[in-house]
């Protein structure tokens, strides 16, 4: 029986070995004999290994076999070693369920095309698997099955360039033996599993996700003590290096190379003696260590000094200590780079004019963590707004010790009660509503302020009372001062200074065409005839043209009172040009029916007649901002003074951050340029040109769209790939910046071929301050009062034109440094260097003009 058993056996493992070589393309190479003999009798045959009668191991390695596996071979239930790595096996691969004493799998390097789900069932003994740089599912991807949780003797999984998609199993923390993982180069998402803390892991690759890959902390690896081998690099893992990471004492290769990691390198990290350490492309922050690695890379990031061992500036100290009680957020990380927070960009941080950080912004910023006791170091802090974060904890009791400080706002936090006790020039704003203390679990805990005590927690039914009447008399003050703003504007409305102050006319019909009334308070955009318009532009004179762009005309209109209006004529014949012109046509109206704001140009109608389609705006006296930077010598204008410069570019900053973040919906403009940038009589700036705009669906993500802009100041991934984010509109915004310091259009062929392309040239020369200087435009008188401001322009142009879209600076940060620029020309002692019609005023009266408009525009609603 048993010899029956045996005769049986054989021949089920001779047709499975010869399935084998019938499969392949080149059987030749195998050696094997074509008919007969039993691959474990007295001729055993070549690359096969044979116990007790029975085929343990097939090691076919680099001979360069052709071919799919038969799907039998699982069958081979004695297999222990199978090697078929460095070949051209292809095709699906079969099941391998059964083989419960295999204890090595060599499949690396070879073309299988698919996995089957259960190929890992079964698979109690085995100690290496090895499915490296196989396509396998090549357009989906596979996940790695639950099977392999069954393998509790793996010592070595490896599935580099495999293919594999999802998160990484729970499963592979808890298997004792596991010695090295390596999973390089798959689709892997999410984080390093919570499951891998005390793991005894000593090789972990992880490296070079593709679709943006894994991400998450890496603050579990400080804890797996034997790791010798660990690569991160490209993927998007955040946070800072774990300060345990010191205790690996046998980690001997570390690449985090390409991640968003951020914080302090810890100290405990120079204890360690390591062949390769690569930090580069990070976020990391504070002092340049001092490591002990053969192979070191630092680059790319955001040290304070340029050389290992130097010392931070305290300011720096301070805030990157405030910073990582705050989780490192990566909006803050990427901006804070650098020696010295008043020299920009760092994002929130604004400072006076010694060089000292006198503010510090972090309203809505979603911040989680504690407040640090460090930001006290700051002695020179005015305001700390940090209201509307994630905030918890205690607030620091040294905070009280700040001199200057006028201001802390801690809304919308969990701080815990009783605040600290700050001085009576200190306007402490808190509003909270928690369950602490166990006496009044439903204890309301309401505004405190420097004016009271901060140590109050519950309030009596008396105080309740108090706040509540308090409450009220604040209200009735606002609605007040509401009803007064509004009266101030509506009476400036009456006096026809409308048109400076960005408020939206209206204008309505009367009869078959003739009359156009003014409808100021309305606020609604208008159909207007097509024969009206042609009564106010003359019938589209040619004597009235204001401007031409890429799809029409733009006219001057004046009705009977005098006031005038700005039509666009866009006129296309049936085709692809007319379906393009009448997708901006109707994309300009949503867009300017939905967003007003003063310092974007007011669509106050339009008219769709067949062919011809008209917008109708307000009118923009001293039009573009282009004539008068690049054409005013053969126009006859004076050129712009660098107050008139600042204010301009502070203007335009304010539209497009009120697009990108302040409107009901965030927008993104496409086409910002000089060109479409309008003045009015005071020569304040509003956006104009609103045809190429688009809704951002999510304005932390970019999407793809037609092309479309004005070459020069495209953004290079808009360019290169379609794909936008409001960032887009930063860089456009930036070559504008770069156009009023130096008076030079973004593109001219006709200059020297290294300065065609004005972002180009101004990179190359912007970081050296004499040829910067040299480089500014000559209609500027440059001295003592204007250089550092111009210098500080020409600096944040290079932060809005980073080719990298996520270290650009946003509009908002553009604002912040801008306004901070604008307000050291306003006011002025003495004779005006800028001209205005408002100049001629005594100091006092024009201060007061000043903050009238600043309060009426704060309060004017959009």
């Amino acid at each position: 029986m048993q010899q029956l058993i045996t005769h049986h056996s054989s021949l089920i493992t001779t047709k499975i070995l010869s399935d084998f070589r019938n499969g392949l393309e080149n059987p030749d190479l195998l050696k094997w004999p074509k008919t007969g003999n039993d691959p474990c009798g007295p001729l055993i045959w070549p690359h096969i290994g044979c116990s007790n009668g029975r085929v343990i191991s097939i090691q076919v390695s680099g001979l360069g076999l052709t071919g799919p596996l038969p799907p039998n071979l699982n069958q081979l239930s004695e297999l222990k070693n199978l090697s078929l790595q460095k070949n051209y096996f292809n095709g699906n691969l079969p099941s391998f369920s059964g083989l419960s004493n295999l204890q090595h799998a060599y499949l690396n390097s070879n073309e299988f095309e698919t996995i089957p789900l259960d190929f890992f069932h079964g698979l109690s003994n085995v100690m290496v698997i090895a499915l490296d740089y196989n396509p396998l599912n090549q357009s989906s991807g596979w996940a790695l099955p639950h099977d392999l949780a069954e393998c509790t003797r793996l010592v070595n999984f490896s599935c580099s360039f495999c293919n594999i998609i999802g998160e990484i199993p729970l499963f592979f923390g808890k298997l004792s033996s596991l010695n090295s993982l390596r999973l390089s180069s798959n689709r892997l998402s999410g984080g390093i599993p919570s499951s891998f803390h005390g793991s005894l892991l000593q090789i972990l690759w992880l490296n070079d996700q593709e679709n943006g890959g894994m991400n998450g902390s890496i603050s579990v690896v400080g804890s797996m003590v034997l790791l010798t081998q660990l690569w991160l690099h490209g993927n998007q893992f955040t946070g800072p290096i774990p300060d345990t990471i010191g205790y690996l004492a046998s980690l001997r290769e570390l690449n985090v190379n390409g991640n968003q990691l951020v914080g302090l390198i810890p100290p405990s990290l120079t204890r360690l003696t390591l062949k390769v350490l690569d930090l580069s492309n990070n976020l990391f922050m504070g002092p340049m260590p001092k490591l002990n690695a053969a192979s070191l890379s630092y680059g790319s990031n955001s040290f304070c000094q340029s050389g290992p061992g130097l010392q931070c500036d305290p300011q720096v100290d301070a805030l990157l200590e405030f910073l990582g009680c705050v989780e490192y957020p990566i909006r803050l990380a990427s901006e804070w780079k650098g020696n010295d927070p008043c020299a920009g960009p760092w994002w929130g941080v604004s400072c006076n004019p010694r060089n000292e950080v006198s503010v510090v912004n972090m309203k809505d910023m979603r911040l989680n963590g504690t407040i640090s006791p460090s930001i006290a170091k700051l002695s020179s802090l005015v305001e700390i707004h940090l209201d509307g974060n994630y905030l918890h904890g205690r607030v620091p009791r040294n905070l009280t010790m700040l001199r200057s400080l006028r201001l802390l706002d801690l809304r919308g936090n969990d701080f815990e009660v009783p605040l600290p006790k700050f001085s009576s020039n200190v306007n402490v704003v808190f509003d909270h509503v928690i369950s602490r203390t166990p006496s009044s679990p439903n204890a309301n805990i309401g505004a405190t302020s420097s004016n009271e005590s901060s140590d109050v927690v519950v309030h009596s039914p008396k105080s309740r009372l108090g706040i509540i009447l308090a409450s009220a008399a604040i209200a009735a003050v606002s609605t007040l001062v509401a009803v007064f703003v509004i009266i101030w504007c509506l009476g400036k409305r009456k006096d026809g200074k409308n048109g400076s102050n960005g408020d939206v006319k209206s204008y309505g019909l009367e009869g078959g065409g003739g009359e156009i009334k003014s409808n100021l308070e309305s606020g609604t955009t208008l159909s207007f005839s097509v024969e009206a318009l042609r009564e106010v532009t003359d019938n589209f004179a040619q004597e009235n043209v204001l401007g031409r762009g890429g799809f029409g005309v733009v006219y001057k209109g004046r009705l009977e009172d005098g006031t005038m209006l700005a039509v666009k004529r866009m006129e296309f014949p049936s085709g692809v040009m007319g379906d393009k012109g009448t997708s901006e046509f109707q994309t300009e109206i949503a867009v300017l029916s939905t967003v007003r704001h003063r310092h974007l140009v007011s669509l106050l109608g339009y008219s769709g007649e067949g062919n011809e389609k008209l917008l109708v705006y307000e009118y923009m006296p001293q039009g573009a901002l282009s004539r008068h930077l690049f054409y005013y010598e053969m126009m006859n204008l004076e050129p712009l003074c660098w107050p008139k410069r600042l204010t301009i570019a502070l203007d335009v900053a304010r539209g497009v951050e009120y697009l990108h973040s302040m409107a009901h919906h965030s927008f993104i403009h496409r086409d910002l340029k000089s060109s479409n940038i309008l003045l009015d009589h005071e020569f304040r700036a509003k956006v104009s040109d609103f045809g190429l705009v688009k809704l951002a669906l999510d304005t932390g993500k970019s999407f793809a769209t037609r092309l479309a802009g004005t070459f020069g100041y495209l953004a290079p991934e808009y360019a290169v790939t379609g794909k936008i984010t409001t960032k887009v509109d930063v860089f456009s915004f930036g070559v504008i910046l770069m156009e009023l310091v130096t008076g030079l259009v973004a593109v001219d062929e006709r200059r020297p071929e290294e300065k065609q392309y004005l972002v180009e040239w101004f990179w190359q020369i912007k970081d050296d301050k004499a040829t910067m200087l040299a480089a500014v435009d000559p209609a500027l008188n440059v001295d003592d009062e204007t250089r550092d401001s111009i210098i500080a322009v020409a600096d944040l142009a290079g932060h809005c034109t980073v080719k990298d879209p996520s270290h650009r600076a946003d509009m908002g940060y553009a604002v912040t440094v801008l306004a901070r620029l604008v307000d050291t020309w306003r006011p002025h002692q003495g004779t005006s260097r800028c001209s205005s019609n408002r100049s001629d005023l005594p100091l006092p009266e024009l201060v007061r003009s000043w903050q009238e408009e600043d309060l009426a525009c704060s309060f004017r609603i959009s």
